[in-house]
């Protein structure tokens, strides 16, 4: 089967699975001049409720492919919450009666420094499949919910968060997606964005294949320089991220915070998913949070009017939403200094040709079976959510393994492996002992801290100095939030 059928299939799966509802999908990239397909696409079902997502891609059908992807997950996970029993019980209770491999324990979650959880906490549980058993596992449900209106407990340890979500026409698929963004987020959150460390991958003499070498003849003929950076090779992949320098944009400074992220068992394949991905974050940032009146202009008639009513603004992060509202009052040359300071910045240099490799990166079946024997080789569980849709050829699975990170800078999430990787590098953000002032405990299980060498903590207050005005790196809210908020506030609450 082509690639090009392959992906029209897929998209005529996610539509065919959809619940009843309004499906609005057209090209955003138009908004910028890197000429890459790029879809804005949205979701109105009858209850109201309202899901938007973007794509990117080489082709159209790519670009449909993931924008209408990254709807399934979102969509078909709340469907699935919705009707997902719940269980209220403390984790020592629950340990008691199911034993201890049949409730997770939330120290190693990644708890936030500082968090007030105890093992006689009441909290609320959900199932999930421990992946190489079979066997069913309760964990909190905000590391299965994708936001904190599919809840139903009242204080949830963190705020939910739409990482490990994988969605694709096979259980393999999936799985391999969701564990691939899970690489990708706990390779990167120590070494990108306001904690780059400014690693650039060498693309000297690095024979690389002839569609990177369009991709990046591409980009420099628009004039854009795409600056490749490497954040890990742990577990034997590679995890790397594109951020870019644009000297001619003016009209739409939010493109020049965009990064693609990837991390793959092959270079050349992360390399691709990166520079793709920084194109689609050029044109989903312009389109998402640049003004109205440029998105108005390509969107099709009257999709403001059938948009925007549907905010609902009090249901986003605040200090997000404001951060990203303080961006729209950036110059184009203000926004080039901010990132200038930190995310293009380069301290070393790495070829990239000494990065791993795969001698058949594209079968999805070995892929996942490879990253699965990498994960449990190392002595991680993997636990699957399967939130597919009854009666229908797509897969959709939310995918947690507890030991690998994410949202550090953002909400002070941390464990066992980053604290390591930050007393490696003799960072101040962490340490061991006393927490100093404006610090706080890591939460670890005892055998965490034993192997690292004591209690530990990390200094939030620092945390949250070093990532000032660059927090919409971490945290964007929904699309046209950020544009809307005055112009609401203006009029009292009512829609624009």
């Amino acid at each position: 089967m082509s690639a090009k059928k392959s992906l029209q299939e897929a998209c005529e799966a996610y539509r065919a699975a959809f619940p009843p509802g309004e499906l609005e999908m057209f090209r955003a990239d138009p908004i910028d001049r890197v000429g890459i397909p790029a879809v804005a696409a949205s979701l109105r079902l009858k209850t109201g409720t309202q899901f938007a997502t973007h794509g990117h891609g080489a082709t159209q059908d790519e670009a449909e492919a993931g924008a209408l992807g990254k709807l399934a997950e979102s969509v078909f996970t709340e469907t699935a919450l919705r009707a997902h029993a719940r269980e209220k019980g403390t984790y020592r209770e629950l340990a008691r009666t199911r034993g201890p491999s049949g409730v997770v324990d939330p120290l190693k979650l990644c708890l936030p420094a500082g968090s007030p959880y105890h093992a006689d906490m009441e909290l609320t549980w959900v199932t999930v499949t421990r992946l190489t058993t079979g066997e069913k596992v309760l964990i909190p449900e905000e590391w299965v919910a994708t936001r904190s209106g599919q809840l139903e407990g009242r204080t949830p340890l963190i705020p939910p968060i739409t990482h490990g979500q994988g969605a694709g026409l096979t259980h393999e698929q999936a799985l391999t997606h969701a564990i691939l963004e899970l690489f990708q987020r706990d390779g990167n959150g120590l070494r990108s964005r306001a904690l780059d460390q400014g690693v650039v991958l060498d693309l000297k003499d690095a024979a690389l294949g002839p569609e990177l070498q369009l991709l990046l003849a591409h980009y420099e003929r628009v004039g854009i320089e795409v600056i490749p950076k490497l954040a890990c090779t742990d577990f034997g992949l590679v995890g790397l991220y594109v951020v870019g320098r644009d000297p001619a944009l003016r009209d739409q400074p939010m493109a020049l915070t965009a990064c693609g992220e990837a991390a793959d068992l092959d270079r050349e394949w992360a390399l691709r998913r990166a520079l793709l991905e920084y194109a689609g974050s050029r044109t989903r940032k312009a389109f998402a949070h640049g003004p109205l009146e440029l998105a108005e202009k390509l969107a099709p008639p009257g999709y403001m009017n059938r948009f925007l009513p549907y905010l609902e603004l009090e249901d986003e992060e605040p200090r997000a939403l404001q951060a990203m509202a303080d961006w729209t009052q950036l110059s184009a040359t203000q926004m080039r200094s901010l990132m200038e300071q930190r995310v293009l910045a380069e301290r070393g240099r790495v070829p990239f040709a000494s990065l791993p490799t795969s001698p058949n990166p594209g079968d999805a079946r070995q892929r996942g079976d490879v990253l699965v024997r990498k994960l449990t080789q190392a002595g991680f569980d993997i636990l699957v959510a399967d939130m597919s849709p009854t009666n229908h050829s797509v897969v959709s699975l939310k995918v947690i393994v507890p030991g690998l990170e994410g949202e550090t800078m953002s909400d002070h999430r941390i464990g066992e492996r980053g604290v390591a990787k930050l007393l490696a590098r003799q960072d101040p953000l962490a340490g061991l002992g006393k927490p100093p002032e404006g610090a706080q405990r890591v939460r670890l299980t005892p055998e965490a801290e034993e192997r690292l060498g004591g209690p530990a903590w990390f200094h939030s207050r620092l945390a949250e100095a070093i990532v000032g005005r660059l927090y919409a790196l971490y945290r964007e809210p929904e699309r046209h939030a950020a544009q809307l908020m005055p112009r609401r506030r203006r009029h009292g609450g009512a829609p624009s």
